[in-house]
């Protein structure tokens, strides 16, 4: 990859980082704010009655999975900015052909080209469906 286009990526995933700890952030003080006030006995903000208590858990619990997954998208950001680093960015780690410019703008974490995708995605619906049929 030119070194043109790695220093566009490289900004579009800086950028894209510093969008997702701001999410993080935000994330961290809804929850400290949540688990504060549990902690402190303080249950005004908080129903007794059962159906909304169970809202609330299902909130706390949708919150934590995004977090979760915000996580996950920012080490994978991480290890895309490594990769730039290292000079294989933009380079499918399964052909070692280069990743369309287009599917990188799409998903900037991209590690294969589109046909080696669609590939391993086969391969994983394949043997999750011979899995569940060997149970």
């Amino acid at each position: 990859m030119k070194k043109k286009d790695l220093e566009y990526f490289r900004k579009l995933i800086q950028e894209e980082q510093d969008k997702v700890l701001k999410d993080m952030g935000y994330i961290k003080e809804t929850l400290l704010d949540s688990t504060m006030r549990d902690a402190s006995g303080d249950h005004s903000a908080y129903s007794f009655h059962m159906a909304d208590q169970g809202s609330d858990t299902y909130d706390r619990e949708k919150t934590f999975m995004l977090a979760s997954r915000e996580n996950k998208y920012l080490s994978e950001l991480v290890a895309a900015m490594r990769r730039i680093e290292e000079g294989t960015y933009g380079v499918c780690m399964i052909c070692n052909k280069d990743i369309e410019k287009e599917r990188l703008e799409v998903v900037l974490v991209a590690k294969y080209h589109v046909e080696c995708k669609r590939k391993l995605e086969k391969v994983k619906t394949k043997d999750s469906h011979s899995e569940y049929n060997n149970h």
